[in-house]
C-alpha cells in the first residue's frame, strides 16, 4: 500500500510541475504578443511614413518604382497580424493552429514573390520559391479538406 501513496504523491508532483509549465507558457506567449503588438505598431508607421514620402516626391501623388516596396510594407503588416493572431489562438485554445501558420507562411512567400528583384534572382531560387507556394498551397488544402471532412 506504502507503493501506491508514493505513487500517488509522485504523479501530485507531475501535476504541479506541469501547471507551473502552463504558466511560464502562457506569460511568454503574453510576452510575444505585447511584443508583436509593439511590433505592429512600428511598422504601420514604417508605412504610413513610407506613403507620405512617396505621395510627396515628384510627380506628385504617383508612387513611381517604389510601388513594389509599399506592397512589401503592407504584407509585413498582414505578416505581423497574422502571427499576432496565431499568438491568441495560442493564448485562447491553447492549441497551434496549423492552418493559421500555412496562411501566414503563404503570405510570407507571396510577399517574398511580389517584391523579387528578377534581375538578382537565381533560377534555382525561383524554383525554390515555387515549390514552396505548391507544398503550402497542397498543405492548406488538405487542411480545409480535413476540416470541412469534419464538420459534415
Amino acid at each position: 500500500m506504502k507503493w501506491l501513496w508514493r505513487w500517488l504523491g509522485q504523479v501530485g508532483e507531475e501535476t504541479r510541475f506541469l501547471a507551473g509549465v502552463a504558466t511560464v507558457e502562457s506569460w511568454i506567449a503574453r510576452f510575444l504578443s505585447l511584443a508583436m503588438i509593439g511590433v505592429i505598431f512600428v511598422a504601420v508607421i514604417d508605412l504610413i511614413r513610407l506613403l507620405v514620402i512617396e505621395l510627396n516626391t515628384e510627380p506628385k501623388g504617383f508612387f513611381g518604382q517604389n510601388l513594389f516596396t509599399i506592397f512589401g510594407a503592407f504584407l509585413n503588416v498582414l505578416i505581423a497580424l497574422e502571427i499576432l493572431e496565431n499568438i491568441t489562438a495560442y493564448l485562447q485554445r491553447h492549441v497551434l493552429q496549423v492552418e493559421l501558420v500555412i496562411v501566414t507562411s503563404l503570405i510570407a512567400v507571396a510577399r517574398k514573390i511580389i517584391i523579387l528583384d528578377l534581375e538578382k534572382t537565381t533560377g534555382l531560387s525561383l524554383i525554390g520559391l515555387a515549390a514552396a507556394v505548391l507544398a503550402l498551397s497542397v498543405s492548406y488544402w488538405i487542411i480545409r479538406r480535413s476540416h470541412a471532412t469534419r464538420e459534415h
